[in-house]
């Protein structure tokens, strides 16, 4: 069975994920931010990483830069809510992120996005 980390600062956008993975048959573990994450990932490496952008602590483009050169074969989704502004998901692709999602995003195009992440080697 595969992993995925859901990595992001809103309990309740967690809980939202976790409840979609599970019912297409992943294990999802969970971290409320990035340097939880992190710590989460290098115990135990995992299939795939959803990564929120904007967080406290560790935000997630530092930690999907950190994350993609410790460890070369990570896969990182990026999502953020912020409005109006690409310009995140353009930076957190030239940090690592093998691509990137919107906030509110639909659950079809996370779940495809996922599907074809973890079909990729």
């Amino acid at each position: 069975m595969e992993t995925i980390l859901v990595i992001d600062d809103e309990q309740s956008i967690r809980g939202l994920v976790r409840e979609i993975l599970e019912k297409e048959g992943y294990q999802v573990v969970e971290a409320g931010n990035g340097r939880e994450g992190l710590a989460v990932y290098q115990k135990q490496p995992v299939d795939l990483v959803l990564m929120d952008l904007l967080m406290p602590e560790t935000d997630g483009l530092e930690a999907t830069l950190q994350l993609t050169r410790e460890y070369v074969d990570a896969k990182v989704i990026a999502m953020t809510g912020a409005q109006g502004n690409r310009n995140f998901l353009d930076v957190a692709k030239l940090f690592g992120a093998r691509r990137t999602i919107e906030k509110p995003f639909d659950i079809a195009t996370l779940v495809q996005a996922v599907k074809e992440e973890l079909a990729t080697s």
